[in-house]
C-alpha cells in the first residue's frame, strides 16, 4: 500500500501527463490542411515569384526538386540555386537545366554567418520577383504548389506563408523517431496558434516558406539572423514581433521530403535544431526532465500497481499506457508511417534523451555546432 503523499503525487502527476498528451492531440487536430488549388485559366498580371534554393552537395535530391519546379503551373517563376562549394555533381545538375534554372556560386562565407543564411541572402539579392520562395533542395513539389501557396498568402493578406510537407520515411529509425519529432514541433511551437493574429506563437518551416520581397527587405531578411542556426524560426519571430501576419499549414499533397538519409544524419540534424546558437544548460536540463517525466516515467505506474497489488493504481497505469501508446500510434499514422511504429515510441524518446545529453555535454564543453561540413560557435 502506498503512503497517502505518494498516492496523491502519482495521481497529480498522471493528470498533468494526460493533460499534456491532450494538448498535443488538440494542436494536431487544429492544424489547417492546404490542398492543391483547382486549376485556373491563365491570366495576366500575376506577380513574379523567385525561388531560392541553398544547395551544398545535393546531387542526389536536387534533380527531382528542380524538375518539379520546372513543371509548376505558375506562369512567372524564377529559379535560382546558390551552390555553396559543392564537391559532388551539384553544379552539373543545375547547369543541365539552364537557362530555366540559374546557378550562383556562393561567395566566401563571411564571419558570423551560417552557410544557409548566407546562401539564401545571396540568392535573394540576385533575384527580382515580387515574392520570394525559400525551398530546401530535397523538397518535391506538386505542380500546383507555388500557385496554391501564393493564392493562400494573398487571400489571407499574409506576410509569411509556410507549409509542412509530407515526410517520406524509409529506414526504421526515421519511422520511429520522426513521428515523435513532429509532435514535439507542434507542441513546442503551438503551431496552429501561429495562424491567430493576436497570438505570440511564431514559427516557419525552412523547407518551404513564401514572403513578399518588400516585407523580407524591410525585416532585414536572412542578414538580420545571419548567425542563427534555426533561421526559419528566428525570421518568423522577427515577423511576429513586427506585428506581421503568419500562416502555417499541413500540406502533404503539395510537398514531400525525406529529411534525413540515415541515423547519423538524423542525429546531427536534430541535434543542430535542439542545440541552436544560444545554448542554455538549464533549458536543456528542463527538456531532459520533461522527456523522462512526460513520456517514460508514466509507463512505470502500471508495473508499480502490479507490484504493490493496488487495483486503482493498476487501472491508472493501464489507462496511461493506452493513452500514451494510442497517441503515438495516431501521430505515426497521421504522417503516413505504419501504425506499428507508434508502439516503439519509447525508443524515440530514448533517441531524444541521448540528443539532449549530447547537447548538454557539447554545450558545457563549448563545442561548436557542426552541419554540412561547417562548424558554428554557440553562445
Amino acid at each position: 500500500m502506498l503512503a497517502l503523499w505518494a498516492t496523491l503525487a502519482v495521481v497529480a502527476a498522471s493528470i498533468v501527463v494526460l493533460l499534456y498528451q491532450g494538448v498535443a492531440l488538440l494542436f494536431a487536430a487544429q492544424m489547417p490542411t492546404l490542398p492543391p488549388a483547382p486549376p485556373e485559366p491563365p491570366g495576366p498580371g500575376r506577380p513574379r515569384v523567385s525561388v531560392v534554393i541553398a544547395a551544398r552537395n545535393e546531387e542526389a535530391d536536387l534533380p527531382a526538386t528542380l524538375d518539379d519546379l520546372l513543371a509548376q503551373d505558375y506562369p512567372d517563376l524564377e529559379v535560382v540555386v546558390v551552390d555553396g562549394g559543392s564537391t559532388d555533381g551539384t553544379r552539373a545538375v543545375i547547369e543541365a537545366r539552364a537557362p530555366r534554372v540559374r546557378r550562383i556560386e556562393e561567395p566566401p562565407l563571411p564571419a558570423g554567418w551560417t552557410g544557409k543564411n548566407w546562401a539564401c541572402w545571396t540568392g535573394a539579392q540576385a533575384t527580382d520577383g515580387e515574392w520570394l520562395l525559400f525551398l530546401d533542395a530535397d523538397v518535391r513539389t506538386n505542380p500546383a504548389a507555388v500557385r496554391t501557396t501564393l493564392n493562400w498568402a494573398e487571400s489571407e493578406h499574409a506576410d509569411l506563408v509556410t507549409i509542412a510537407p509530407r515526410l517520406d520515411t524509409v529506414g526504421v529509425w526515421e519511422r520511429v523517431v520522426l513521428p515523435f519529432f513532429v509532435q514535439m514541433v507542434i507542441t513546442y511551437f503551438r503551431t496552429p496558434r501561429v495562424n491567430r493574429s493576436r497570438s505570440r506563437a511564431a514559427m516557419a518551416n525552412g523547407q518551404y516558406w513564401l514572403t513578399p520581397r518588400a516585407t523580407y527587405v524591410t525585416q532585414g531578411g536572412h542578414a538580420a539572423v545571419r548567425g542563427a542556426i534555426v533561421e526559419d524560426v528566428a525570421i518568423a519571430r522577427r515577423y511576429r514581433a513586427a506585428g506581421l501576419t503568419l500562416r502555417v499549414a499541413w500540406a502533404p499533397e503539395l510537398g514531400r521530403t525525406r529529411m534525413y538519409r540515415d541515423r547519423t544524419e538524423m542525429f546531427e540534424g536534430l541535434l543542430k535544431n535542439i542545440h541552436g546558437n544560444d545554448f542554455s544548460a538549464g533549458r536543456q536540463a528542463a527538456f531532459l526532465v520533461g522527456l523522462v517525466g512526460f513520456f517514460l516515467l508514466p509507463l512505470g505506474v502500471l508495473p508499480l500497481g502490479l507490484a504493490t497489488m493496488t487495483p486503482w493504481l493498476t487501472g491508472l497505469g493501464a489507462f496511461l499506457w493506452v493513452a500514451l501508446f494510442g497517441k503515438h500510434v495516431a501521430f505515426t499514422r497521421a504522417i503516413g508511417v505504419p501504425a506499428a511504429y507508434g508502439f516503439l515510441y519509447p525508443i524515440a524518446v530514448g533517441f531524444y534523451v541521448v540528443l539532449v545529453i549530447t547537447s548538454l555535454v557539447r554545450g558545457l564543453r563549448k563545442r561548436p555546432v557542426v552541419w554540412k561540413g561547417r562548424s558554428y560557435p554557440t553562445s
